[in-house]
């Protein structure tokens, strides 16, 4: 059976050099794990806010198509001046072009 043995010190501070630079490799893998998670989080919290955006977008232009249909009901075809707050038929609009 043999005997234990010393490692020298310089074999024992190539040890400690390596070790500590694995350690250091694993410490900034999980540091870039991290990184990973915030923005995958942020990435999320963009997909959520486009997704209430696009639906307040899509409400918007409903609202606007009753605007315009019960305009149109009640004054017909035309446009809208809204500095003036005058509306514009299309007729007139019409006859002045030609």
């Amino acid at each position: 059976m043999s005997q234990p043995q010393k490692f020298t010190k310089e074999e024992i501070d190539q040890i400690s050099e390596l070790r500590d630079q694995l350690g250091n490799i694993i410490n900034e893998f999980g540091q870039i794990e991290i990184e990973f998670i915030l923005a995958n989080q942020r990435i999320e919290s963009l997909k959520e806010a486009k997704e209430k955006l696009q639906n307040d977008y899509n409400s918007a232009q409903d609202k606007e198509r009753e605007i315009v249909t019960k305009l149109n009901e009640k004054y017909g075809a035309g446009t809208v001046d809204l500095q003036s707050g005058e509306f514009i038929p299309a007729s007139w609009l019409f006859d002045k072009m030609l």
